[in-house]
């Protein structure tokens, strides 16, 4: 039995993954039955992946190329989103339109490496390194069959861009901002995401969960969906009783007024800061913060997913939620109906050291 149906022309489908972290959207590919290699600078992450079995190329992404991974025929990344978020310096918001000036001139196939290295932040620059890769490959005249890319949502505007130069070169291409929630992630999330295919259309997976409103009965909606998936849904195992969470974050402008929610919504942006979210019981008393495996949890890693190195927090919410990137590849590769909760409940609830077959967990005629 073979992972895709037999029409699919990318049945044989292998990626490499540009700024592949600790391996969100790598363990979506391994659930997936997808050969994925992928490329991380940070030694942590790396130690992270190795030891979880994922294949790792240590290394900053500007020193590979296409041709250095010739077997691939997908190509997905996730650049630093740091310059970008609300919660960073805010220096790639501020090069937001030097940043599509230098779409437009790659697509003429000026080389802007000196540009580039004018930014204030060099992870700026890193959110064009998907395009160099793509017009590489499609020079050598070995385009990618499909290509995902993520990032925060203020860099919709730069993947808008890089939309129309692929769409110049063959691609279908769709972009537009999911809501993690909306794909059954325990968690609200918004995720900034492009998918092109070569010789087949493709659109945005299609949201199988109810939007998250605070306040609101996760039991009302569209009957279509699904309710959304809740903190004491995803930390059934570990934490038995009710609990509420304080945001480390402020709102409405005051960095005093700190949200709370409770295990039965779903959780706040799992971000670095994961590791300080204070925890309430159902008392009012405070208790353990969330574990390096629970906020992993709430990611849609597995349990005992292997986290190695320092800093865990940070690669855990650096990370894509695997499950959002399942949904991701499987829009891109047409086989989004081939999903369902008994898949996601074998793949996120199950064994890591054991992984599931592609084969146990979707029937494929």
């Amino acid at each position: 039995m073979t992972p895709f149906p037999a029409a699919s022309d990318i049945a044989d489908a292998r990626i490499v993954d540009l700024f592949a972290g600790p391996g969100g959207l790598d363990v979506a590919a391994h659930w997936l039955g997808i050969p994925v290699v992928g490329i991380e600078w940070d030694r942590d992450a790396c130690m992270t992946r190795r030891r979880a079995g994922l294949d790792t190329r240590e290394g900053d992404v500007r020193t590979f190329s296409p041709a250095d991974f010739p077997d691939a025929t997908m190509l997905a990344g996730g650049p630093p989103c740091q310059t970008f978020t609300v919660a960073g310096t805010g220096a790639g918001r501020v090069a937001l339109d030097t940043v599509l000036t230098l779409v437009d001139a790659m697509a003429q196939g000026d080389d802007v490496r000196s540009r580039i290295a004018e930014f204030d932040d060099e992870r700026t620059g890193l959110v064009l390194e998907p395009l160099r890769w793509a017009l590489q490959a499609h020079k050598a005249g070995a385009s990618y069959e499909a290509i995902v890319l993520e990032q925060v949502p203020a860099v919709l505007p730069v993947w808008e861009a890089m939309a129309s130069v692929l769409r110049s070169i063959g691609y279908s291409v769709s972009t537009g901002v999911l809501r993690t929630e909306e794909y059954g992630v325990p968690q609200t999330r918004r995720r900034a995401i492009l998918i092109a295919r070569q010789r087949s259309n493709v659109v945005m997976p299609i949201a199988t969960h109810r939007p998250y409103r605070k306040g609101a009965n996760r039991e009302f909606g569209d009957s279509d969906r699904k309710p959304w998936n809740t903190m004491a849904d995803a930390l059934k195992e570990t934490r038995g009783y009710e609990f509420s969470v304080v945001s480390n974050y402020g709102t409405g402008g005051d960095p005093k007024a700190r949200g709370r929610r409770t295990c039965n919504e779903p959780a706040f942006t799992v971000t670095g800061k994961v590791s300080r979210n204070r925890v309430f019981d159902a008392n009012g008393i405070e208790v353990e913060r969330f574990t390096s495996a629970e906020a992993g949890r709430l990611q849609t890693f597995p349990l005992n997913f292997p986290w190695r190195g320092s800093d865990i927090a940070q690669q855990i919410g650096n990370a894509i939620p695997p499950r959002l990137g399942t949904h991701i590849l499987a829009a891109v590769m047409g086989i989004s109906d081939l999903l369902d909760e008994q898949f996601f409940a074998q793949a996120i609830d199950g064994d890591w050291s054991r992984p599931p077959e592609i084969s146990d967990l979707v029937q494929v005629s």
